[in-house]
């Protein structure tokens, strides 16, 4: 009684904004079930012109009374993505995951570090690449990625501000199940995640999940310690990202607690 279906909720990113969380989290609703991997179908050209047949085959297997959800964090800033998923499904529901936009670059430079560091590549210092002849660089694309009004506009052209849900990673992350329980509200769920579905784990600092007599924490590229920045690196990027995040503000008609 299973078979494979196109998505009828995706998550668009933001990427380092928590998305595998809210993924895993999830997949603890028994009417929720989510694809292994980013599928990158909206954003690559390359897997966009495989097709939808392509793109439903790497889905799981779900009952009729079931929501197959996949995330792929560069939906967000993809030029592409907002008109590609509209022409598929105009219905659809979206879940953008956002945080701190600040926070959020620090974390993209501390991902691409460690995996620079495991690759045996150069890396550089977070304050080299983020400064350039003094000013701040913001041609530095984990920057780009954060500025959350730029994006969302591209998205509110195609879709309605009721098909998208923000979620703030932020918090999320501090307190999981309020943010959960209003995205099972947005997906019309019945409430089946409760505060026993999560432990908090002293030594990784933050919440791990347990469902069907498992217990399992995020992957350990998760939570990495981020790298001390310079207090006057650190005003400027607060300063440069307070008018984007006030426009962002007043296109969701919600704030978040950013600096």
């Amino acid at each position: 009684g299973t078979s494979r279906q196109i998505p009828q909720t995706i998550i668009i990113g933001v990427r380092k904004g928590g998305t595998r969380a809210l993924l895993e989290m999830l997949d603890i609703h028994p009417n929720i079930v989510v694809a292994a991997t980013e599928v990158h179908f909206f954003d690559w050209d390359e897997n966009y012109v495989k097709g939808i047949d392509w793109y439903r085959s790497l889905m799981p297997f779900s009952y009729r009374n079931q929501i197959t959800i996949e995330k792929t964090p560069g939906y967000f800033t993809s030029p592409q993505a907002p008109e590609r998923i509209h022409d598929m499904n105009s219905s659809i529901k979206l879940l953008l995951i956002l945080r701190d936009p600040t926070e959020r670059v620090i974390s993209d430079y501390t991902q691409v570090y460690y995996n620079r560091v495991e690759s045996h590549k150069p890396v550089q210092l977070f304050e080299d690449i983020v400064i350039k002849n003094g000013a701040l660089n913001t041609k530095y694309k984990a920057i780009q990625r954060s500025l959350y009004d730029v994006h969302m506009e591209k998205w509110l052209k195609h879709f309605s501000l009721d098909q998208i849900h923000i979620v703030d990673g932020n918090t999320l992350i501090k307190d999981p199940l309020p943010e959960l329980q209003k995205v099972e509200r947005f997906l019309n769920l019945p409430s089946r995640i409760m505060s026993s579905n999560f432990y908090f784990n002293q030594t990784k600092g933050f919440y791990c999940i347990r469902s069907d007599g498992r217990e399992r924490c995020l992957h350990e590229s998760k939570g990495r310690p981020h790298p001390l920045v310079n207090n006057t690196v650190l005003e400027q990027l607060y300063s440069y990202f307070r008018e984007h995040n006030a426009k962002f503000y007043r296109m969701v008609n919600h704030s978040f607690d950013w600096h």
